[in-house]
């Protein structure tokens, strides 16, 4: 099927079986650390700062890490950064099982995460070229991937949620760890000839500088990478405020929660599949826009219903969005960028979408701390919508300036 043609290449299809089953895991001990932190803490506050702290290595890292790869060998640096992963996890399902932890040991935990998933998530971004053999076929390669991760990400937080209800957080970290036996697997069965690394070593500041004015020069990459900054800080993180959402305005408990997570799910993978079916010649930046708006808007609407079934439409209609955009930004990237800089161009993606994220989190989770979750909500709404409002008013200017005729 035309949807599923990347999966006809054998690499790519090995690295799409096996980190499907590994994200579960991951999902599962996503919303295991949200619900032990809010429970141990009961503090949106808290929520964000831990989100903050997970994440803030993308920020600071990822510009360097772009530089790091684009010179060494990629297959085995994902090697090396899905065993760290795995140790990771092993240790706090470990320290949670014995009941020898605190809250300070979980964020340190999760820092560590943040430091390696840094590495590992430009890596795997930057390698996906490589796995599938004919290029015409990257676009949907890229969409694909995307959903593998909403899937695990709408049946991770049920099963989650299950398992969170009857046996306790160590439950969820330790499939996490278990999962992990399952990609490293899939990656050793790999039959990938690398293409020589660049003979000539610059140092990771020249190749942070390099990067940086390639992006400068391609305004049609760089305002992109902008919106996606915009997007992080203002409005992405109403994913880290789900379980204030569940317990606050719905006197939900961890059940309800999953039902959050997987409604997140569930309208990502339905955006997923839309980029799937794209032709790969479709006019991307005309669907951030409107995926845009479809963003903010599911956001506003969230704020303003008391009922739960209609919240959970409102979530998985705003997720949808979220996908559309996000996913269409990475594919423009990818496709569009000089091979020699592909990495760099996407660890600056990496930059605006998981560097980014983690300043908002603190800065929504202080908001709804001081504003109330609904107020939060709705002001994130509106700031999506004129978000997309703004990047249409530059999309549209542009166009006008290409073919106005010079006297």
């Amino acid at each position: 099927m035309y949807i599923f043609r990347a999966l006809t290449h054998r690499n790519y299809r090995l690295h799409y079986i096996g980190q499907g089953i590994s994200l579960l895991g991951t999902w599962m001990q996503r919303i295991a650390v949200s619900w032990l932190i809010y429970r141990l803490t009961d503090s949106a506050l808290m929520l964000g700062f831990v989100a903050f702290i997970s994440l803030v290595p993308s920020l600071v890292l990822s510009p360097f890490i772009g530089s790091f790869v684009d010179r060494y060998p990629k297959y085995r640096l994902m090697i090396t950064t899905q065993v760290g992963m795995m140790l990771q996890a092993g240790i706090l399902a470990l320290l949670v099982g014995t009941g020898t932890y605190t809250v300070g040991v979980v964020i340190a935990l999760g820092f560590v995460q943040g430091v390696i998933n840094a590495f590992d998530v430009t890596v795997r971004q930057s390698i996906m070229a490589q796995l599938v053999d004919n290029k015409a076929d990257l676009p949907n390669a890229i969409a694909l991937n995307s959903t593998a991760f909403n899937m695990a990400r709408m049946v991770g937080p049920a099963i989650g949620g299950a398992l969170l209800a009857t046996y306790g957080e160590a439950a969820c970290f330790t499939v996490n760890f278990l999962s992990y036996f399952v990609v490293l697997g899939t990656l050793l069965s790999m039959r990938l000839r690398e293409p020589p690394v660049p003979a000539k070593r610059i140092s990771n500041w020249q190749g942070l500088v390099e990067g940086f004015q390639y992006l400068r020069r391609s305004s049609h990459l760089s305002s992109l990478i902008t919106l996606l900054s915009l997007s992080s800080l203002f409005i992405i993180p109403y994913t880290t405020l789900l379980p204030v959402v569940a317990k606050e305005m719905f006197g939900g408990d961890a059940t309800v929660f999953s039902w959050f997570e997987s409604a997140v799910g569930l309208g990502a993978l339905a955006g997923a599949i839309y980029m799937a079916r794209l032709h790969p010649h479709a006019n991307l930046r005309f669907r951030v826009i409107a995926a845009a708006l479809v963003f903010g808007v599911g956001i506003a609407a969230l704020s303003l219903t008391t009922k739960l079934p209609l919240a959970l439409v409102c979530t998985l209609m705003a997720a949808c969005g979220m996908m559309i955009q996000n996913s269409s930004i990475n594919t423009y990237i990818q496709t569009r960028s000089m091979p020699a800089y592909r990495a760099r161009a996407i660890s600056y993606y990496i930059m605006a979408f998981q560097g980014v994220f983690p300043l908002g989190s603190l800065l929504i989770g202080f908001a709804a701390q001081s504003w109330g979750i609904q107020t939060t909500l709705f002001a994130q709404g509106i700031a999506g919508i004129l978000i997309g409002l703004g990047f249409l008013a530059y999309v549209w200017r542009t166009i006008t300036k290409r073919y106005v005729p010079t006297p």
